[in-house]
C-alpha cells in the first residue's frame, strides 16, 4: 500500500482546509464510515459539516468537558450544538480521558500517574495525534462508535484541525487494543 502523508510546517487552524480535503479524499474511498472530530467551540466541526456529506457517515464531534477552562462553563454554545445536531452530527461532551481525576492528583501532589504518562507519550507525535487517539476512545466509551472499527479521527493543536489519522477503535478500558493504522496529516513541529 502506498499513500500520501501531509506534513504541515506549523500546527494550528491554518491547516483546517487541507485536513478537510484529506478527509474528503479518504471518505470517497467508501471504506470508512465513522469520523470523530475534536472541536472546542464548534467552529471546526461546522467547517467540516459544510464541506462533507454528513448524512453518509457517522460523524461524532467531541468537545471539551464541562469545567475544562473554568468551573460551570463549556466553550461550545447551545446554538452551535443545535446546528450540529440538525446536520445529523452526534455531539459528545464528557470526561476527557487524559484530563480526569488523575489530573487533579498530579496538580495537587506533583505526582506522575498512568494517564499522564500515556498523554505525554502520545504527545511525542504531537498534540493532534494524542487527541485523535483520546477522542476515538471517548466516542467508543459513549457508544457512539463501535469498537474494532477503522475510524477517521481529526484533531488540532489549539484551534482548528491539523491532524488526520485512521485509528482502529477501542474503549478506554481496552486502550492497549487501540491501533493507529495511518497518519494522513500532521504538523512537523
Amino acid at each position: 500500500m502506498e499513500k500520501r502523508v501531509i506534513y504541515f510546517e506549523k500546527p494550528g487552524r491554518d491547516n483546517t482546509g487541507a485536513c478537510i480535503e484529506v478527509v474528503r479524499e479518504e471518505l470517497a474511498g467508501g471504506k470508512i464510515g465513522h469520523l470523530v472530530l475534536a472541536t472546542t467551540t464548534g467552529d471546526t466541526a461546522l467547517r467540516f459539516c459544510e464541506a462533507l456529506d454528513t448524512g453518509s457517515i457517522n460523524m461524532v464531534v467531541v468537545t471539551h468537558s464541562w469545567g475544562f477552562r473554568e468551573p460551570n462553563t463549556i466553550e461550545m454554545d447551545d446554538q452551535t450544538r443545535e446546528r450540529l445536531l440538525q446536520k445529523g452530527v452526534r455531539v459528545y461532551t464528557g470526561t476527557m480521558i487524559t484530563h480526569s481525576v488523575e489530573t487533579a492528583f498530579a496538580g495537587k501532589f506533583s505526582g506522575l500517574y498512568p494517564t499522564t504518562i500515556v498523554a505525554q507519550t502520545l504527545r511525542r507525535f504531537g498534540e493532534g495525534p494524542k487527541v485523535c487517539c483520546e477522542i476515538v476512545m471517548m466516542a467508543v466509551d459513549a457508544g457512539l462508535v463501535p469498537e474494532g472499527e477503522e475510524v477517521l479521527s481529526v484533531a488540532g493543536t489549539g484551534r482548528g484541525a491539523d491532524t488526520v489519522m485512521i485509528v482502529r477503535s477501542a474503549a478506554s478500558k481496552r486502550f492497549l487494543d487501540l491501533r493507529v493504522l495511518e497518519i494522513l496529516a500532521k504538523p512537523r513541529s
